[in-house]
């Protein structure tokens, strides 16, 4: 099951604040808020679940095209 790592604060231009995590229905996966992307990942990865990265700070979990699997060799 995928979960997304959504930007904070979300709708929003400028600098990040942190990163949430949440599954397609929009419902939270944790309510942590995670300092980095790669923390964000590897809390994905460490409960089984596949982590996707937002390519764009404005997101909408329907387009595909705003969303990536991360680089890494867990994921």
């Amino acid at each position: 099951m995928d979960v997304y790592i959504e930007p904070l604060p979300r709708g929003q231009w400028g600098p990040i604040d942190g990163y949430s995590l949440e599954f397609a229905d929009g419902s939270r996966f944790t309510s942590d808020i995670f300092r980095s992307e790669l923390l964000a990942i590897s809390e994905v990865i460490l409960r089984g679940y596949k982590p996707l990265l937002a390519k764009v700070r404005i997101t909408d979990k329907q387009a595909t095209a705003h969303w990536k699997r991360p680089e890494t060799a867990n994921a």
